[in-house]
């Protein structure tokens, strides 16, 4: 990515005053959520800043938790210790870069697409071969930090990844009235999962720039 397309982003969100994300006025946010519910054809978007918060937000999103038995696609040890952590019982499945799974594992409860400044053009493509309830998007490899997404069609599993969040999208409702809207959302225990503005415009500018060339046809003189 260009330095100068950095920088301006970088200016554009400081100059702002808004960089932090319990800020009624952010619009970087609600920004990488728009542009990757239309990249990928979800409904819904949860934004992480880390790849195990959303792995977690993808789980806990579908009511797994402490004693059950999971498949996921095959990742890396420190994403199996996180999740033995939290007490599942993992079972990973053999994977390609697209998340087709073959056995023993069976179906994942989550699709697993991770993104780079080489292949973040393909986004649409690899999020149309998912066939899992939930996606998840992670952003890191677009250079600018840890940064992930939970992408969803079910509004329960989007609502239950947000709440799993300090200041996520329903604190954000509650905060400055300390009422609580949906009391059958509150987990036991909550998480400083919430994405920097910052980076959150930084990998939308990355997406944005990731467009693959049109194709050119006829002679050239």
């Amino acid at each position: 990515m260009e330095l100068f397309d950095t920088a301006t982003v970088l200016t554009r969100v400081l100059t702002s005053g808004v960089v932090m994300s319990i800020e009624k006025s952010d619009r970087e946010l609600p920004g990488l959520e728009r542009l990757l519910t239309k990249r990928t054809g979800r409904a819904r978007a949860a934004l992480f800043n880390s790849r195990t918060g959303a792995l977690h937000g993808a789980l806990a999103g579908q009511g797994l938790g402490h004693g059950d038995t999971v498949s996921v696609p095959h990742t890396d040890r420190e994403s199996l210790a996180f999740l033995a952590w939290l007490g599942l019982t993992t079972e990973t499945t053999e994977t390609t870069e697209t998340t087709e799974t073959t056995e023993p594992g069976g179906t994942p409860a989550y699709d697993y697409v991770e993104l780079t400044q080489e292949n973040a053009d393909r986004l649409p493509e690899l999020a149309a071969r998912a066939t899992a309830p939930v996606l998840v998007v992670d952003l890191t490899g677009l250079g600018f930090g840890p940064a992930a997404a939970v992408l969803t069609d079910s509004a329960d599993v989007w609502a239950r990844a947000e709440r799993l969040k300090i200041f996520g999208a329903y604190d954000l409702r509650t905060m400055w009235t300390q009422e609580e809207a949906d009391a059958d959302l509150v987990p036991g225990v909550q998480f400083n999962y919430r994405l920097s503005p910052l980076v959150a415009a930084c990998a939308r500018m990355a997406l944005t720039h990731a467009v693959r060339p049109a194709a050119t046809s006829g002679a050239h003189s």
